[in-house]
C-alpha cells in the first residue's frame, strides 16, 4: 500500500556541503554561519534587521519582551493556532485576549479586529498569525487593514509568521510591516532548520533587546567575543537573559534551504493548485478561500473542513485516510477549547462562532515538494472514496 507522510523534508541540495564546512571548522555554535543567515533571511524579507534563534516561539517572546510587555497587560491572540503564540505572553505575566477569526481562511480579519478593540480598548499589543501560509489583510486603501489600524490606535503589532515564509501580501514580504515579525524554520516548513526561528525588524532598539537578552543577556556575543580584538573572557551581563541562539549547525541548513525557498514555495502551489482543482465539487466539503495571489502564498497548510453536508465524522476520516496510508493533521483545535486557557479565563465556545465551525470538521491534508501527481491523486481518490462511502451513514460529531 502506498504511504504518504503527513510532511517530509526535502534536503537534498547544499545541506550536507555547508554542514561539513562547519564541522571541519570545529566551532559549532552560533558563529559566522548565524550571522550570514541573518543578513540574508532579513535580506530576503525587506528587513532592517534580523536576530536568529532557536524557535519561533524564542522569537515571538523575545519581541514581546524586548516591546516591555509584562505583568497586567492584555495581547490579543487569535484563538485558531498553535500554544505557542499565547503560551509566550504568559511567560511574561500577561494575559492573552482571544479573538475570533474568519471561516475559509482563519485569519483574523480588520472587522474582527475593530470589534475586538470596541471591547477591550486598553489592549495595546496584537500578537497576530499568518494562517496557513496566507498573510492577513495588513494594509488597505482605505486605510482598513490590520497594520493601518494598530497605527491608528496605537497597537504594537506582532506577527506569528511561523506558516508565511515567503508570503506577501500586496507585493511586500511579511517581515516588512509590523514592529516585530517571527519565523519558524520547524522541520514541516518551508524552510528548515530542524529546530529553529528568526526574528526580524526595522527597529533598531527591539533588535538590540532582543539580541541581547537571546543569550543570558550578555552585551557580546560567543562569536563577537572569540573575534574580537579585546580580550576574549570581557563581557557584562544586563538583563536576566534566555537561552535562544540558533548554532551554526542549525544556520548552515538554512543558508542551503533559503537558496530553494522560492523553488519550495512554487512545489508546494503546485500541490495546492491540484488539491483545489480535484476537491472543488465534492459535496460536504469546504476548501480554503485563497484571497491572495497564488504567487504570495507559502501554502505551509491545505486545510479542508468537513461540513454540515456530510455523514462521517471528522476522526473517522481521519481514521479511513490513515488506513488507506494517507497521514493527516489538525490545525487547530483552537486555543479556547485547552483546558488551561478555558478554565483560567472562563471562555466559552458560543464566543467564537467561526473557529468553532472550523474546528469542527477541519483536516489538514500533506502538502510539501516530494510529493508526485501519483500522490496527490491517491490522497485525492481516497478523500472522494471516504466521503462517498460514508454518504448514507449516520452522523456521528467530529469532537
Amino acid at each position: 500500500m502506498k504511504t504518504i507522510p503527513f510532511c517530509k523534508v526535502v534536503c537534498d541540495g547544499r545541506e550536507r556541503d555547508y554542514v561539513d564546512d562547519v564541522l571541519r571548522s570545529g566551532w559549532l555554535t552560533t558563529a559566522s554561519n548565524a550571522l550570514e543567515f541573518e543578513r540574508r533571511f532579513g535580506a530576503t524579507v525587506m528587513a532592517k534587521h534580523a536576530c536568529a534563534v532557536s524557535s519561533c516561539t524564542a522569537a515571538l517572546h523575545l519581541a514581546l519582551e524586548a516591546l516591555g510587555v509584562g505583568h497586567g497587560q492584555r495581547v490579543f491572540v487569535p484563538t485558531m493556532t498553535f500554544t505557542a503564540t499565547a503560551e509566550v505572553v504568559r511567560y511574561l505575566g500577561a494575559d492573552p485576549v482571544f479573538v475570533d477569526v474568519e471561516y475559509g481562511t482563519s485569519r483574523l480579519t480588520p472587522r474582527i479586529l475593530e470589534e475586538a478593540i470596541r471591547r477591550y480598548p486598553e489592549v495595546r499589543v496584537l500578537l497576530l498569525v499568518h494562517f496557513g501560509g496566507q498573510a492577513a489583510e495588513m494594509t488597505r486603501a482605505d486605510g482598513g487593514g490590520i497594520l493601518d489600524i494598530c497605527r491608528r490606535q496605537n497597537i504594537s503589532l506582532v506577527e506569528d509568521a511561523a506558516h508565511a515564509f515567503p508570503a506577501r501580501w500586496d507585493g511586500r514580504m511579511v517581515g516588512s510591516f509590523g514592529d516585530a515579525t517571527c519565523f519558524s524554520f520547524y522541520a514541516n516548513k518551508t524552510i528548515t532548520t530542524g529546530e529553529g526561528g528568526m526574528l526580524v525588524t526595522d527597529d533598531e532598539n527591539l533588535y538590540r533587546r532582543a539580541k541581547t537578552m537571546r543569550l543570558h543577556g550578555i552585551d557580546r556575543d560567543v562569536w563577537d567575543r572569540f573575534t574580537s580584538d579585546r580580550p576574549s573572557w570581557e563581557y557584562d551581563v544586563v538583563a536576566p537573559g534566555y537561552k535562544y541562539n540558533l548554532p551554526d549547525l542549525a544556520a548552515a541548513i538554512g543558508l542551503a534551504q533559503l537558496e530553494r525557498a522560492e523553488e519550495f514555495r512554487r512545489e508546494r502551489e503546485r500541490c495546492a493548485r491540484f488539491y483545489l482543482q480535484e476537491l472543488a465539487d465534492v459535496a460536504g466539503l469546504d476548501l480554503p478561500d485563497v484571497m491572495v495571489p497564488f504567487a504570495d502564498h507559502a501554502w505551509h497548510l491545505f486545510p479542508i473542513v468537513l461540513n454540515g453536508r456530510v455523514s462521517v465524522s471528522r476522526d473517522r476520516f481521519i481514521e479511513s485516510l490513515a488506513e488507506q496510508g494517507i497521514a493527516t493533521s489538525v490545525h487547530y483545535k483552537p486555543l479556547h477549547r485547552m483546558t488551561y486557557y478555558r478554565q483560567r479565563y472562563g471562555l466559552r465556545a458560543e464566543d467564537f462562532p467561526n473557529a468553532e465551525r472550523i474546528w469542527q470538521g477541519c483536516v489538514s491534508l500533506p502538502i510539501y515538494p516530494a510529493l508526485t501527481g501519483e500522490d496527490l491523486d491517491h490522497v485525492c481518490r481516497a478523500v472522494k472514496q471516504t466521503l462517498d462511502v460514508h454518504a448514507n451513514s449516520p452522523r456521528m460529531r467530529a469532537a
